[in-house]
């Protein structure tokens, strides 16, 4: 078999089993769960055998027209560099373990079929939006992603939460979408095509006619997708659909489509000196502005997705300052650490019956109910933390190293790169790498040294939820030291190698900030301890049943966390008059509903009152005038023939007189 019918095949057998799932589901729930794993892993091995092929050389490319336009053609087409053969292989890795750990995470859960189909579907867009080399086609995955988002987000739709996360999610990424889609309509223009080798041939040609305001529109979109500031106010909320999605969305799918994007096009980015500055400060302000939200927040989720929305400006740093290898490298580490942080937290949500960090800091012995949960969070906390030698460390390190070049003047592509971009980078990603190890050690704490009642005992997960804990386990600890000698083989062939100054600065940084914490904790835990509310959960109900509940009951038992009186919270020391604000997101969302959402609402209302009371009451006005005659009319219909046959002879009489007065000329 061709390795282009095999990467054919890696897209399609998630989208079929997605398909049969549906049709199967309600009538033989036998197979759902067969048609979940199976097709999904069979399509993570046919991305690892095209990889093999593919080997880092030349790209594997197939394209046949799928319709004329009349203009610019759109073709069904593949591209398959290193760049797409690894993210592939990524993608279909972490779906395999979301599926298999949805198996048991879901397993009384009676709409598991509809969520194991759209988390195929999910996973087939995301694999057609890495293996397309057509724009228009890579579209389609990207938009097929948002609709999967809005289903999967909104899982446990009886709770207002989920609703709520699941039209916000939609909404803000459509609001990218559509400069995005102009962009990528002017970029086509100004090619001659949507196909990525021609695009990317006009750019090497300095074809492109209008690279900023093309680059620019490509940036909303991609921030909207990748959840990066301003529009990266969803993800944190999104945190109320199930555990397994959102490991999925920020570890292999949708945010990290975004990055992918500006990587495979990234000649069309450095083509705009300005849209590379605008990118550096959007990632600047994305890295320490979440790193800074994520000390804040009292749901472990939460904490796990303002690091998410960091991690990604990172590597949105990387490719402002021209590195697309240091970019999808920490996208690669980044994707096995964050699935691994996102699953164990399901685990330990089941066994605490809560997902708030207060409640378990008044848990003790919970690392001892969750030995496989505990050990497999510390080691994806440390490469989250960026410690050597878990993964983190490389993949952060090379982004670090490519700022320091692009800052210096020393990179490859530094002609094209501002200095300005680089220093941006780099000031924010020193801050953030010390801000993000005081998230990572306060996550841990609060979860795992609690002191108080007795965790409660439910015995061990499901062998489904654990195996794949220690699935992901191993590349987190591992995959950084072995990939950063050989990806450069299979991406331009810069060197990924951490340098020295910015591995002891931000390793200095980091231990810094894990060890002030602890100093931290260690003050705060010594205060009087006072209690913050109730875990409202069943523990003994199945996993995904009790976070729901957790979900829901988490506001109301435990009022509002940012202001909430939580004297052992190591973040209200380090924070300070700072913590109340961080904790809802710097009033982001606040900023939106006073700039758009109630000017929006406030004009729907005035639209309303125009239809009502203005344009209805002329449409009532018109229809006054027949009404009346009509009534006139109806008086006259009295039914008696006596008055009918009066009426008809004076009629006649009139009308002869009428007529012999116009006769004689009277």
């Amino acid at each position: 078999m061709t390795t282009t019918t095999l990467a054919v095949l890696v897209p399609v057998l998630p989208f079929l089993g997605a398909a049969a799932g549906l049709l199967l589901g309600r009538t033989a729930p036998g197979f759902v769960r067969p048609l979940a794993v199976l097709p999904t892993f069979a399509a993570f091995v046919l991305a690892v055998l095209v990889a093999v092929r593919q080997g880092g050389d030349r790209p594997v490319e197939a394209a046949t027209q799928l319709t004329p336009t009349g203009s610019v053609p759109i073709d069904l087409a593949l591209y398959i560099d290193g760049f797409a053969a690894l993210v592939a292989v990524v993608v279909g890795l972490v779906a395999t373990c979301v599926q298999i750990y949805s198996t048991g995470y879901l397993r009384d859960d009676p709409r598991y079929p509809s969520y194991a189909a759209l988390v195929s579907l999910f996973t087939s867009a995301m694999l057609l939006v890495v293996y397309s080399g057509d724009l228009m086609v890579l579209l389609v995955g990207w938009e097929i992603m948002g609709i999967c988002s809005y289903f999967l987000v909104g899982h446990y739709w009886e709770t207002p939460e989920a609703r709520a996360a699941s039209l916000k999610a939609f909404l803000v990424t459509k609001l990218g979408d559509v400069p995005f889609l102009i962009g990528l309509f002017a970029l086509a223009s100004d090619a001659g095509s949507f196909r990525l080798t021609r695009i990317l041939d006009t750019v090497a040609d300095g074809g492109l006619d209008h690279p900023t305001p093309i680059a620019l529109l490509l940036l909303a979109g991609v921030a909207g997708k990748s959840a990066q500031f301003p529009l990266h106010t969803w993800l944190p909320d999104a945190m109320a659909g199930p555990t397994p999605v959102s490991a999925l969305i920020h570890a292999a799918t949708m945010v990290a489509a975004g990055v992918y994007f500006v990587a495979r096009l990234l000649p069309v980015f450095t083509a705009s000196a300005a849209a590379l500055v605008v990118l550096a400060v959007m990632a600047a302000v994305t890295m320490a502005g979440s790193a800074l939200a994520a000390l804040a927040q009292d749901d472990i989720k939460r904490v796990l997705a303002y690091s998410t929305i960091g991690q990604l400006g990172y590597m949105t740093g990387a490719l402002a300052v021209g590195d697309r290898g240091a970019a999808v490298f920490h996208l690669i580490s980044h994707g096995a650490f964050k699935a691994l942080l996102f699953l164990a937290a399901g685990v330990i949500i089941h066994a605490a019956g809560t997902n708030s960090l207060a409640a378990m800091s008044r848990m003790s012995n919970l690392r001892a109910r969750v030995p496989d949960a505990y050990w497999t969070m510390t080691v994806a906390l440390l490469a989250l933390a960026a410690i050597p030698p878990f993964s983190g460390f490389f993949s952060k390190e090379s982004v670090l190293g490519a700022a320091e070049s692009a800052a210096e003047g020393h990179a490859a592509s530094a002609g094209h790169v501002p200095g300005a971009a680089g220093w941006t980078v780099l000031v924010a990603g020193l801050l953030t790498a010390l801000l993000t190890a005081a998230y990572a050690t306060r996550l841990w704490l609060r979860a795992f040294r609690g002191q108080g009642d007795e965790a409660p005992d439910h015995g061990r997960q499901p062998l489904s939820m654990t195996v794949v804990l220690w699935v992901l386990a191993v590349p987190s600890l591992a995959l950084g030291g072995f990939a950063y000698g050989t990806l450069p083989d299979w991406f331009d062939g810069d060197d990924l190698a951490p340098t020295l100054t910015t591995s002891v600065l931000g390793t200095g940084l980091a231990l810094t900030g894990g060890i002030v914490t602890y100093a931290a904790w260690r003050y705060t835990t010594a205060l009087a301890r006072t209690p913050l509310g109730a875990v409202a959960a069943h523990p003994e109900a199945d996993a995904a049943t009790v976070e729901a509940e957790a979900i829901a009951s988490h506001a109301p038992a435990y009022g509002d966390v940012a202001s909430a009186p939580d004297p052992t919270d190591p973040s209200r020391v380090l924070l300070g008059p700072l913590h109340r604000h961080a904790a809802v997101g710097f009033h982001l969302d606040a900023v939106y509903t006073a700039l758009f959402v109630r000017p929006v609402l406030s004009g729907a209302r005035l639209v309303r009152f125009l239809d009502r009371e203005v344009v209805d009451t002329y449409v009532r006005g018109a229809g006054a005038l027949p009404r009346l005659l009509g009534a006139a009319v109806r008086r006259a219909q009295t039914g008696n023939v006596q008055t009918y046959v009066s009426a008809l002879l004076a009629g006649t009489v009139v009308l002869v007189v009428a007529a012999l007065l116009v006769a004689t000329g009277a």
